[in-house]
């Protein structure tokens, strides 16, 4: 279940708030005046949320250029293509 407190919980009781982050790695939304106002989330919980964010645009890309053509590689293909070109890097030649 959501965390929510006052925005006035993060200056009076920000132990707490600090405790709940990284116990618990979900985030802790604050209101003011009754509305949303902020959520404050532990350093390695945005991190996290960055990485998988990160991960769905870059996945969202390979799909949108996978429909711009019908060429298709076996992850054997692919590996094979990289350790090629790590060999050639390797071995001082340019790829």
């Amino acid at each position: 279940m959501p965390q929510i407190r006052p925005v006035s919980d993060l200056r009076n009781k920000f132990a707490d708030i600090s405790k709940i982050v990284h116990e618990t790695s979900e985030p802790v939304f604050l209101t003011k005046n009754g509305y949303g106002d902020m959520v404050v989330m532990s350093f390695q919980a945005y991190e996290k949320l960055q990485f998988e964010s990160e991960i769905y645009f870059k996945l969202k890309e390979a799909e949108l250029q996978a429909k711009q053509t019908n060429q298709r590689s076996s992850h054997k293909e692919v590996f094979d293509s990289i350790r090629q070109a790590m060999q050639k890097k390797a071995d001082g030649k340019n790829v």
